[in-house]
């Protein structure tokens, strides 16, 4: 993984949502420390807090905004308030989301719709708010957290979560034929098995131990490992790829031949 702290996103102004923890915080840290100023978005202020201190006592620029994206005024707002506090949008991550365990014969309408609002509709919201902002700046950068789930693997019990990731890449494809005129490239990144905090509270050594056995690369990846990702993807070193998503899964999801 290539260290933060080339100067790749100098000048550039970056709104990463769900980045109060996780991923998104392992996302945000890492555009700060690539010159990018940052705005930081979560539905907890107290994790929005947290962020934008970290991010500001290394002496780069962070603001923060408490939002559900998940609704086009929560969306609408965010990127509103970035623009006015930096006066210019760049780069647009997409990395909020949500993966509740419901099987089809018990899950209820509430929470599809939940999981759908916030991991898909929320795409387009933020797109369609972002993208006057980022044509006048010339072109820039839309970014979306997909995963394994939307197009490689199934797993019982998140038919809404896989659906709204096949969806949102279906979402990047389109999207990067409409922005290619305006400069804006539309990609994403497909993670497998990251070890979140999250993840690491909630599954016990022993299955963490099992589910790494499955992984060809025998570890789980890390958010920074993410981050590292988005920040080629946002990069000029990234100019000339759209309409793609990275799969990062430590080749979990390749076919194994055994004769």
């Amino acid at each position: 993984m290539t260290e933060p702290g080339n100067g790749r996103l100098t000048g550039k102004v970056a709104i990463i949502t769900g980045s109060g923890k996780g991923i998104g915080e392992a996302i945000a840290l890492c555009f700060a420390a690539e010159g990018a100023g940052v705005v930081v978005n979560s539905s907890s202020g107290d994790d929005v807090q947290r962020v934008v201190s970290a991010i500001t006592a290394t002496g780069a620029e962070a603001f923060g905004w408490v939002a559900d994206v998940g609704t086009p005024e929560g969306a609408s707002s965010l990127v509103t308030a970035a623009v006015e506090h930096f006066q210019q949008l760049d780069i647009l991550v997409h990395n909020a989301g949500i993966f509740p365990y419901d099987p089809i014969d018990t899950m209820e309408v509430e929470s599809w719709q939940s999981v759908m609002d916030i991991n898909l509709n929320s795409a387009f919201y933020l797109s369609k708010a972002s993208l006057g902002p980022i044509k006048q700046q010339g072109g820039g950068r839309m970014l979306f957290m997909s995963s394994i789930q939307g197009n490689q693997v199934a797993i019982p019990g998140t038919a809404h979560y896989s659906t709204s990731k096949a969806g949102l890449n279906g979402f990047i494809r389109s999207a990067a034929l409409e922005f290619a005129r305006d400069c804006i490239t539309v990609n994403g990144v497909e993670p497998g098995m990251i070890l979140t905090p999250g993840v690491e509270q909630s599954i016990s050594g022993e299955r963490l131990e099992k589910m790494t056995r499955s992984v060809p690369l025998k570890r789980f990846g890390s958010p920074q490992e993410v981050a590292a990702a988005m920040l080629y993807l946002a990069s000029d070193d990234a100019a000339y790829v759209t309409g793609q998503t990275l799969i990062m899964d430590g080749g979990a999801t390749l076919p194994v031949f055994r004769g």
